[in-house]
């Protein structure tokens, strides 16, 4: 028998839960604790089922029963009642939840677990900034190509055309994590890749060839500004070429100075890897005074500022700049591409154990172990020759 409003209002609880029905699938549940939830059962691909349509009385009896209704409808088409309510619930949380902004920021979360670099991270979150500001709040299904070249467009207006590539490179990122968790079909930024200025490519500033190279080594060595993290950092940069960021980043716990070994974790690589550097016997001589400095903390290279940070990549640079070296000479990432240059220029090593070196490796795994264990000893007397070399162009009266 049909139920009624009258005997919906009476239904009372009672000890176990009990079903009231209303036909064709459609019955009320009350449970011992007095809520009245309307359900309806189906069978759909020779399976029992069942469908929940929320609680009386905010669910009323009419509406529960062109709920019935709607769900007979699906199944004379074919279609399951339960999967086509998740489909739709998904598209209501695709709208309501599932925004660029929200999104953005669990894929940051995702890479901070992954122990991504710091500083990598930061650069993603300030241009991130720039497309929240447009269309954080906007459904991710919903953004359109057109929304994302707008806040593009704004960045190539004050000619920062690098950044703009980057943003839309770092939007694209978004949009395919999205694709990975299943809130996004497709990657509206690819169409993109035409519609911006290509920025001009221009390379870190560097001296590479060895009369410049020496006036820097010697300007390096008889610097007497900065702190004691400054001069050691630069004397180092020059022996190690390492990137600024895995240096001035280094804490005590990296160098084996008795083994004359330099391990820099991959958090703190470009390539992710770990990679482990030979220290010639100068670079061991001003790790160990310098140790006698900043022993006491646990970064190698602290500012004279703050001392739980590190010294700054401008503060390597503006050194430079007090020695004369302006920006579109030498910048501390230039060290990199002096000691490419000259090394290779040498004619006296393997141009695979210089990539090794440098922290370069190809695409494929093997042969990068194969690099690491062949080339390490070769890469030991590199490091020794790089070292007299440097020895060799600085003047007698300088005290290294």
């Amino acid at each position: 028998m049909p139920l009624t409003d009258t005997k919906l209002r009476t239904l009372a609880p009672q000890e176990k839960p009990y079903r009231m029905a209303d036909g064709g699938g459609l019955f009320i549940q009350v449970a011992p604790t007095g809520s009245r939830l309307w359900r309806m059962a189906y069978r759909f691909d020779g399976r029992q089922k069942l469908l929940s349509f929320g609680a009386y009385p905010v669910v009323t009896l009419a509406r529960a029963r062109e709920l019935r209704a709607e769900a007979k409808t699906l199944l004379a088409e074919g279609i399951d009642p339960s999967a086509h309510a998740k489909a739709e619930k998904a598209a209501r949380a695709a709208v309501n939840e599932h925004t660029f902004a929200k999104i953005a920021a669990e894929l940051i979360e995702k890479q901070r677990k992954e122990e991504k670099a710091e500083t990598t991270i930061k650069k993603k979150e300030w241009l991130l900034e720039m497309a929240t500001a447009a269309f954080g709040d906007r459904p991710i299904t919903a953004i359109t190509a057109a929304e994302i070249l707008e806040p593009l467009r704004d960045v190539e207006a004050k000619g920062n055309y690098e950044t703009a590539k980057r943003l839309r490179s770092t939007v694209g990122q978004v949009f395919r994590y999205a694709i990975a968790t299943a809130r996004a079909e497709n990657d509206p930024t690819y169409g993109l890749r035409g519609a911006l200025i290509t920025p001009k490519v221009s390379h870190m500033a560097a001296v590479t060839d060895w009369k410049g190279f020496g006036d820097l080594v010697r300007a390096i060595w008889s610097y007497e500004g900065g702190s004691p993290s400054t001069r050691a950092a630069l004397k180092l940069m020059a022996l190690l070429y390492t990137r600024p960021g895995e240096l001035r980043l280094a804490l005590w716990e990296e160098f084996d100075l008795e083994r004359s070994v330099w391990t820099i974790p991959a958090a703190r690589t470009k390539m992710r890897r770990e990679h482990q550097k030979p220290l010639p016997p100068l670079a061991v001589d001003i790790l160990q005074a310098l140790k006698k400095e900043t022993g006491s903390n646990y970064r190698a290279f602290p500012s004279s500022i703050a001392r739980d940070k590190p010294i700054s990549e401008n503060t390597l640079n503006q050194a430079l700049r007090r020695m004369g070296f302006d920006k579109h000479e030498h910048t501390s990432h230039g060290f990199r591409a002096s000691a490419s240059s000259l090394l290779n220029e040498s004619g006296r090593w393997n141009a695979d154990a210089i990539e090794a070196e440098l922290g370069h490796v190809g695409a494929d795994e093997v042969r990068r172990a194969y690099q690491r264990s062949l080339y390490w000893d070769e890469r030991v007397k590199m490091a020794n020759w790089w070292t007299k070399a440097i020895r060799s162009q600085l003047s007698a009266k300088v005290r290294i």
